[in-house]
């Protein structure tokens, strides 16, 4: 991983808390939202507040997100809406945070110059203890205020004085008065000037989730799922379908039933032969960088010498997708790849639709061997599957993501998705020390050392060759095979 964390694919943008003033502002706010405090001088912060480092002292990197379902957040900066969201539980939960600070840009900078904002992203749930209570998390509710209750105090404040200007003979009431004097202390410049909050609350519609092995859930489209590992095992969810991760034909119907993905060579304002292309030539690396004496390099040659040298070896999924492309540039004629194809999900990408980026992290899931749409559109198992990699492997996929995607993130992902290029969260490489203290998941072992010392086929249906004749597998042969279907898809009729 130090690899990654060098290049910027791993860590980078996160905020510095680097001064004995943040770090006291930090403390505060850790102490009212655990009880904890760090003993750290310096350390990163994600969007939400979470360190790995401190994280790796406290030995608890759940420590602002317990239970993993109402996430804690500490601000410092408005600037930390640059910064990624380390281990989320939910798709939609930096999207949420980024949309608050965007909202309140200027109130969080006028309340964290000199204190930090504390809060939580609230809903109905505290304790996911099955699936079907993830139906239960609609409405996000952003509730946050200063350690010191400027907020409360402001609108405790404005209350009183409410009372005091409506109340006969208030001058006598020395109680209340006491009580304006106090909260007009703890209030300050605020109450002259103050700072209301806005945009607090976030509707949670279709989003991908961590617990349970990892679900997607699709809730708000006129066919609603749940995209499960192990699907029969789930338990009772409140809707009729539900699709096992593993059922090829199941997802591909659904996907294209529901209009949610297109074929790529199909897509507008992208160069598909150059996806093609480039996804052909990380199959490629992923089938031989294991082999012995392998030398992949990086340049713009490797695709055709790995082609030629290891042929054999190359898998079928490699093979579709050549053969697409050989249609692509009118070499060759329209290719039947239907969903039990190695190459079919390679082939799509997500519709333009309100759940593209959900639909682009499945597709991303479905074919992870095509490691740049992984590591933009689902990087914790970008990383989860790094960590396995053969070394020559890691090295060419480190270094053609700093070299082809980190130099031009915007551009690169127009160029592979245009219409619904998704943002990025990693930023430019963080300081060398940083390299030095976090290892692996965020484990800082040698920060502590250190200062110790110191003290189917659905779309296909549509495309055609390119006479106008749909020679794409049919819907109405999806899930069928030589033998019988294994569908591992279940309905609410077979869970009675």
């Amino acid at each position: 991983m130090k690899r990654l964390i060098q290049k910027g694919l791993m860590f980078g943008n996160l905020f510095a808390v680097d001064s004995p003033a943040l770090v006291a502002r930090y403390n505060r706010a850790l102490k009212k939202l655990t009880g904890h405090e760090t003993k750290l001088e310096e350390f990163y912060v994600d969007i939400s507040g979470y360190s790995p480092e401190v994280g790796e002292e406290l030995g608890d990197h759940l420590y602002l997100n317990q239970g993993g379902c109402n996430r804690q957040f500490i601000l410092l900066s408005p600037e930390q809406k640059r910064a990624p969201l380390l281990g989320a539980k939910f798709s939609t939960s930096r999207g949420i945070l980024r949309g608050f600070i965007d909202a309140n840009e200027a109130q969080i900078f006028a309340l964290t110059a000199r204190d930090a904002l504390a809060g939580e992203l609230m809903n109905s749930v505290y304790r996911l203890d099955s699936p079907a209570r993830l139906f239960d998390l609609r409405k996000i509710t952003v509730e946050a205020d200063t350690t010191e209750g400027s907020l409360a105090g402001v609108a405790a404040l404005a209350a009183r004085v409410d009372r005091f200007m409506a109340q006969e003979n208030a001058w006598y009431d020395e109680a209340l008065i006491g009580e304006m004097i106090d909260l007009s202390r703890q209030a300050g410049d605020f109450a002259r000037v103050p700072v209301q909050l806005k945009h607090t609350e976030f509707e949670q519609g279709d989003f991908w989730t961590a617990h349970f092995g990892g679900l997607y859930v699709l809730r708000d489209l006129t066919q609603p799922a749940v995209i499960a590992p192990e699907a029969d095992d789930l338990g009772p969810v409140p809707v009729e379908r539900v699709i096992d991760i593993t059922d090829r034909n199941a997802i591909a119907r659904y996907l294209a039933d529901n209009g949610l993905v297109e074929p790529i060579v199909k897509a507008r304002g992208v160069d598909a032969a150059a996806i093609l292309r480039q996804k052909m030539e990380f199959i490629a690396v992923d089938a031989v960088a294991g082999q012995d004496g392998v030398e992949i390099g990086n340049d713009a040659n490797v695709l055709h010498r790995l082609a030629r040298r290891y042929g054999e070896a190359l898998p079928e999924a490699f093979y579709g997708l050549e053969a697409m492309l050989r249609w692509a540039t009118g070499a060759g004629k329209w290719p039947n790849i239907t969903s039990e194809h190695p190459a079919y999900f390679y082939t799509l990408r997500a519709a333009d639709v309100p759940q593209r980026d959900l639909i682009n992290m499945l597709l991303a899931q479905l074919a992870p061997k095509d490691i740049r749409q992984l590591f933009i559109c689902h990087k914790d198992l970008f990383y989860k599957l790094y960590a396995g990699w053969p070394e020559a492997k890691k090295a060419y996929v480190a270094d053609y993501l700093q070299r082809a995607y980190q130099a031009d993130k915007a551009g690169a992902r127009a160029a592979l998705f245009a219409h619904d290029a998704p943002m990025d969260d990693s930023g430019p490489p963080p300081r060398e020390d940083l390299v030095t203290r976090v290892g692996p998941w965020g484990a800082v072992a040698a920060a502590r050392a250190r200062r110790a010392v110191r003290g189917a086929s659905g779309p296909w249906d549509k495309v055609g060759d390119k006479t106008g004749d749909k020679t794409g597998d049919k819907p109405e042969k999806w899930g069928k095979k030589s033998g019988k279907s294994k569908s591992k898809s279940r309905s609410k009729e077979k869970r009675r």
